[in-house]
């Protein structure tokens, strides 16, 4: 299942990844997942959000850089290797990974991992047929 994550600009400045937040919780937007790389001059928080293109419009409209990329969410064993299974799939077919981040949520002893990669819809249909769980938004509430 392909998931639409947002992607938000941050300024390395004081304060600012707390504006940002700010407007989250006053908007009613709860973070399902997230992660935040950070280059000298500003950073990228990727997140996974109920309604991300309402929430890229209220981002926008509080003068926040944000956009949406597909990324898709699959389900590993929580154990060592768990993983590493899943990428030598996408692997063997060609399909590199760009990034990888965990969701901040337990599920039933299964990690969540969200993965961007060149191809989502090829990489969705191979890792389905070969018995990996995707997950949908809905499963990340």
């Amino acid at each position: 299942m392909i998931v639409k994550q947002v992607s938000v600009f941050v300024e390395n400045e004081t304060g600012r990844l707390a504006k940002l937040m700010q407007v989250l919780e006053d908007n009613g937007v709860d973070l399902n997942a997230a992660t935040i790389a950070e280059t000298g001059e500003y950073g990228i928080l990727r997140c996974i959000v109920q309604n991300p293109d309402e929430t890229v419009e209220i981002l926008k409209k509080n003068n926040f850089l944000a956009s949406i990329t597909n990324v898709i969410a699959v389900t590993i064993e929580n154990r060592p290797g768990g993983l590493n299974a899943v990428l030598k799939i996408l692997a063997a077919a060609g399909i590199s990974v760009k990034y990888i981040y965990s969701t901040i949520q337990s599920l039933s002893g299964e990690a969540v991992i969200m993965m961007k990669v060149d191809d989502a819809e090829k990489a969705a249909k191979l890792l389905t047929s070969k018995g990996v769980k995707l997950f949908c938004l809905e499963d990340l509430k």
